[in-house]
């Protein structure tokens, strides 16, 4: 075996333990959603795939099936009361209407303000995109309480729409630090050809630039809607009857036990919807994210 070819090997096995070390955790989580309660509450051993399947926890947790219509239903000492406290189809549809929202307002808004700090120089124009990237530092444990004062009193407080422009604003500053990366990548040439040939701004930024930053505005609204999506805090804090995913995942943790096959059911179902995203955008998610790392 020659140098070369003991290198490509080693670097093969490298890579595809490392790819079994991140799968894992999502491998078994899948793998405990269609186990039934008795293996997943072995205390004998840690049962693997010595175990009869079921789909009764994607039964009452995503298609809204009676607990006790289930093998489980007769373990009526853990978990949460009612039989609508494990249907996670609101949830869900919760979870979708926000984080689409908040990644399309996010994506529209950034992309306006960062052609204009990519291509108009004014003065403390830098100043002001490290006052930008400073947003993004502050955790939002931080100012959740004044929020959750501001939010009352504006009348946003468990509303859908009050949870979508607190994602919003959460998401514009890393949106619009990765979508000026783009445009800068462009060079500014292209505009003033455009504009020379009697484009206006508004015309050179839609039909010149915003086509050759297909790729940046996909890897941005990747990033924009997986935060949304797996977002706890602020969903937490500023809802009482509307629950995303996160915080419903937390009700089937009380203090009579863990509802541990619905728990990875609804999480494992959770994993669906930014799966499908990302393939519908793959092929301008790849360009994006390989855009810049080459110059000239």
């Amino acid at each position: 075996m020659t140098a070369s070819t003991f290198k490509v090997a080693l670097r093969y096995i490298v890579s595809i333990i490392l790819v079994g070390i991140f799968i894992f955790p999502i491998a078994w989580f899948a793998l405990t959603s269609v186990k039934p309660i008795s293996a997943v509450f072995n205390k004998d051993k840690v049962v693997v795939f010595d175990f009869q399947p079921t789909f009764e926890n994607y039964q009452v947790t995503v298609l809204g099936g009676r607990k006790s219509d289930t093998s489980s239903g007769s373990n009526v000492l853990m978990g949460t009361s009612g039989e609508g406290a494990y249907d996670g189809r609101g949830s869900i549809a919760s979870s979708l209407i926000i984080a689409i929202s908040s990644t399309f307002l996010a994506t529209s808004i950034s992309l306006l303000a960062a052609y204009a700090l990519s291509r108009m120089s004014f003065r403390g124009s830098q100043g002001y995109m490290h006052w930008i990237l400073s947003q993004r530092f502050l955790p939002p444990i931080a100012i959740i309480i004044p929020l959750v004062f501001i939010f009352r009193d504006l009348g946003l407080r468990d509303t859908h729409f009050g949870i979508i422009i607190a994602h919003t604003l959460i998401n514009i500053p890393i949106a619009l630090l990765i979508l000026k990366s783009f445009f800068d990548d462009v060079p500014v040439e292209i505009d003033q050809a455009a504009m020379i040939d009697g484009a206006s701004r508004l015309q050179c930024f839609y039909l010149v630039v915003l086509p050759m930053v297909k790729g940046g505005i996909a890897a941005t609204a990747v990033l924009c809607f997986i935060f949304s999506w797996t977002e706890f805090l602020l969903s937490l804090f500023l809802t009482n009857s509307i629950r995303t995913i996160p915080v419903k995942i937390t009700t089937f943790v009380t203090s009579t036990g863990s509802e541990w096959g619905y728990i990875s059911a609804l999480g494992t179902a959770a994993i669906i919807p930014g799966f499908i995203f990302i393939l519908l955008v793959q092929n301008h998610l790849v360009r994006g994210l390989t855009m810049g790392a080459i110059k000239d």
